[in-house]
């Protein structure tokens, strides 16, 4: 902005610089005409951003005016694209009348849009919540208040996290579009987040409470479950007083919050969603991943509460085995085949009632709920026979809501323009006064014939005719050749090329008549709409409750479709501990195979709690560790899963370890991160975890890996006795289950034809008994002269016996050069083990612990 006085600019850049300062960190889209202008600084990063053209237009203070600008019928599709990129716009309207005005028409700002507060249709993803997130640090450093909103559907959640992990953890998990902070804390998430900081006096607990119980209309908050735990509530207050700034309107649709508890889900931490390929893959995409497998419902609100069912697995078995049983009884007879037929002509109910809430629905919203209400008698009769009480419960939540739709039916025409603001939207017969408004206009071409004809017959002008255009108004237009026709009480208004145009008292007179119709038209039409959203206020709770409903009725519809097309089924949740699971299939894999998918087995309980997976690279350790994560976590959210049978106990948490990856931006290697991620498995596992780990250890020396992978794998079994998968091509290991008797091996099989391989993918007991790393390399189009030489240095090494220690051997022999027994090394090691308490170490102690035990070794 300019540094100069604001009295050398012009009036309306005056006007500009006013409006701007109150918002000087976002994009400000200044209304001018048909476009919205940007200017400056805002039009030189909107030009960048939006890829528009950027000009300079005349002078302010003696300095060009830089501007870039997009027409206003168009500048949806460039809000979408600048909030995309998590960029805030501020809306400036003309709301003056530029008739009436001698400067600059009056102008303010109507909308505030950011990424985590936009509600329009055309700017949100119809299958995926739009998260507004508040963060607030405890003073003393270590815990953290969490609330999110979506605003398009008015659910709020708060909760409590313990530790930057469990913070990480959860803006994973709900991957908010925006997150709020404190301006005087740089949180953690900021480089991997759209943040914005907010003053710190908005994080006051005070000012929090008296803001919930304000938007609640509650004297407490112990009704939400959320008394005790102030950080939660602080960050609530500093998130429901952004939302009321961006919106200035008010929030009836936000009127309760909900606490979620870190032990009613399986946990599943960042690294492990990533692996997992939940809704995205490795590579980033949506394609290949579990989402794209299982979801098929027919809703958007269906779409959304699957992928919320999905990032966060429940523990609570009555509610899982209440949606086994409700997608049984939708199997049946194929129920589900028509029903999800039907709930296809749903619209998003749940978002149109956070717009009407805002004041801010179209017509077009109103006629989707229309059509919506109509579906419903249809749903009450697929449900009707139905004998489970899930289903009962879901019919008796969807109300028909009859008095609305009759409202809807009478209000609004069968297919409403998009916006309001030309009319055309309220059907006929709704409002008399409406009615003879729009008569007065319409009949205004009748008359105009009449009129035309009469006039023609009074003059003897044959070519004479009567007209309108927006400048002039009406007008009879007479050739110059008949002007000595012209009657005395015709008065010129416009003289063109061959043409003469009057106006005659009748002709004014229904002039001012007419146009005064249309506006007063218009002006109705507007006021009727607007009376006509009020009145839907009172229908918002019962039509967000019938949302709900549909939303779960379409998810469990959604898994019976995917278990009769894809040959799932159901799993059976048993208390104790154990997973077994007989013929069980990736869920994804199967689906991009051209050859059949070859099932397997997995057996594991309070007896056989680790499986050191050895097998060939390719040969499917990564897919049989990972499916057995995925059938976990399928059955609980409800859904059936692609195996034979399922036979599932208590499980806490999910852990993988797979795959490996630099952080280089936070100055992270590749191994570091590895162990960063085994660090957390080690410390937070507990009996009833799963816990997958592949390759454990290759990111560093030979000796230095193997000796982390045999340590991590015997603390696992006798400190933590998680059921943990192992894989390794450390076969050093396998002698493992001679010591420990709940370690078991178990391999992929694969069989040599010549010098190549042939990979079986099925998992057998017992070890591997080689890696087929060079018929591996050879498959992937290495060189045969480069294969050739690795043959012959692995014989040398494989004659080596120090190079290459031979299988069986125990670990302090293989690693030992030292001339001391291997007794005395051992009792050193043990000493030195019996010493650590694992639970009181950092991830960075318990490395240095262990390269400690290392040079013991040595």
């Amino acid at each position: 902005m300019n540094k100069k006085s604001a009295p050398q600019h012009t009036p309306m850049m005056q006007q500009y610089f006013r409006i701007k300062a109150e918002y000087p960190n976002i994009l400000l889209f200044y209304r001018m005409g048909d476009f919205y202008e940007l200017f400056m600084d805002d039009a030189k990063k909107a030009a960048s951003l939006l890829d528009i053209t950027l000009t300079a237009r005349g002078s302010s203070a003696g300095d060009p005016i830089a501007m870039a600008g997009v027409p206003y019928h168009a500048v949806e599709q460039y809000l979408a694209k600048l909030l995309k990129l998590g960029e805030s716009v501020a809306i400036c309207e003309q709301v003056g009348d530029p008739a009436k005005s001698k400067g600059p028409v009056e102008r303010k700002i109507t909308r505030l849009l950011t990424p985590g507060t936009v509600t329009d249709d055309y700017l949100l993803d119809d299958r995926r919540d739009n998260l507004l997130m508040a963060v607030c640090e405890e003073k003393t450093g270590g815990n953290y208040g969490i609330a999110a909103i979506d605003l398009s559907t008015g659910r709020f959640t708060v909760q409590q996290a313990d530790s930057d992990t469990t913070l990480l953890n959860e803006i994973e998990r709900l991957q908010p579009a925006e997150i709020l902070h404190d301006e005087g804390w740089k949180p953690p998430f900021v480089r991997t987040q759209h943040c914005t900081s907010r003053p710190t006096w908005h994080f006051d607990l005070d000012t929090a409470q008296r803001l919930l119980l304000r938007q609640f209309g509650t004297h407490g908050l112990s009704g939400f479950g959320c008394d005790h735990l102030p950080l939660a509530i602080t960050a609530a207050g500093a998130l429901l007083n952004y939302v009321q700034e961006t919106q200035r309107t008010a929030l009836p649709h936000i009127n309760s919050l909900t606490v979620e508890l870190s032990d009613e889900g399986i946990i599943l931490d960042a690294a492990s969603r990533r692996n997992l390929e939940l809704e995205h893959s490795l590579s980033g995409e949506h394609k290949n991943t579990l989402i794209s497998v299982i979801d098929k419902t027919a809703t958007s609100m269906g779409s959304r509460l699957l992928r919320r069912w999905l990032n966060k697995p429940l523990r609570d078995r009555h509610i899982l085995r209440n949606r086994h049983q409700a997608v049984g009884a939708l199997l049946e007879q194929y129920h589900y085949e028509n029903l999800l037929d039907t709930l296809r002509g749903i619209g998003d109910i749940e978002r149109i009632a956070s717009r009407i809430a805002l004041g801010s629905a179209r017509p077009r919203d109103l006629s989707t709920l229309r059509d919506s209400l109509h579906v419903l008698p249809r749903i009450h009769a697929h449900l009707q026979p139905l004998d489970n009480p899930r289903l009962q419960a879901l019919h008796q939540q969807i109300d028909l809501h009859e008095a609305l739709s009759h409202l809807l039916d009478s209000a609004i025409i069968d297919n409403p323009p998009v916006v309001i603001r030309d009319g055309g939207v309220i059907a006929p017969g709704f409002d008399a006064e409406l009615d003879e408004l729009r008569n007065l206009s319409e009949n205004a071409d009748q008359y105009l014939l009449d009129l035309e004809a009469r006039e023609k017959v009074r003059t003897g002008i044959n070519n004479l005719k009567v007209a309108y255009n927006r400048v002039h108004g009406y007008y009879v237009e007479v050739p110059q050749s008949q002007l000595s026709k012209i009657p005395a009480d015709y008065i010129r208004r416009q003289t063109l090329k061959g043409v003469e145009r009057y106006i005659l008292p009748e002709l004014k007179k229904f002039e001012d008549k007419v146009l005064s119709a249309r506006e007063r038209s218009l002006a109705r039409e507007k006021a009727i709409y607007e009376e006509l959203l009020r009145d839907l206020l009172a229908h918002l709770n019962p039509l967000r409750s019938s949302a709900q409903a549909i939303a779960e009725l379409d998810v469990l519809g959604n898994f019976a479709e995917r278990a009769n097309t894809l040959n799932y089924n159901c799993p059976a949740l048993v208390d104790g501990a154990g997973i077994q699971i007989e013929g069980g299939r990736h869920p994804v894999v199967e689906r991009t195979l051209d050859a059949p998918f070859v099932p397997n087995d997995l057996y594991m309980d309070s007896r056989r709690r680790m499986l050191m997976v050895t097998g060939p690279n390719m040969g499917g350790k990564s897919t049989y560790m990972r499916q057995v994560a995925l059938i976990v976590l399928l059955a609980h959210i409800g859904s059936y899963v692609p195996a034979q049978t399922a036979r599932l106990g208590n499980i806490d948490r999910i852990f993988t370890r797979i795959g490996a990856h630099d952080d280089l931006s936070s100055g992270r290697s590749t191994f570091m991160v590895e162990m960063t991620e085994a660090a957390n498995i080690l410390n937070n596992a507990t009996a009833h975890s799963l816990v997958l780990m592949d390759e454990i250890g290759r990111g560093t020396s030979t000796f230095d890996g193997l000796s982390l992978a045999w340590a991590f794998a015997e603390y696992l079994a006798r400190d933590r006795k998680a059921f943990t998968l192992f894989a390794t091509h450390y076969f050093e290991l396998t002698v493992l289950p001679e010591q420990i008797s709940t370690i078991v091996n178990v391999h992929i099989d694969a069989i040599e034809h010549g010098d190549k391989i042939v990979f079986l993918h099925a998992v057998k007991e017992g070890p591997a008994n080689q890696s087929y790393g060079l018929q591996v390399a050879q498959l992937a189009g290495v060189p045969k002269s480069v294969i050739a030489q690795a043959r012959k240095k692995l014989l040398s090494l494989e004659k080596d016996s120090q190079a290459a220690p031979q299988q069986g051997q125990t670990l302090p022999l293989m690693f030992s050069t030292s001339t001391e027994p291997k007794d005395e090394i051992a009792e050193k090691v043990k000493a030195a083990l019996e010493a650590v308490d694992p639970d009181e170490l950092t991830p960075r102690q318990a490395l240095d612990e262990l390269y400690r035990l290392r040079k013991l070794l040595k």
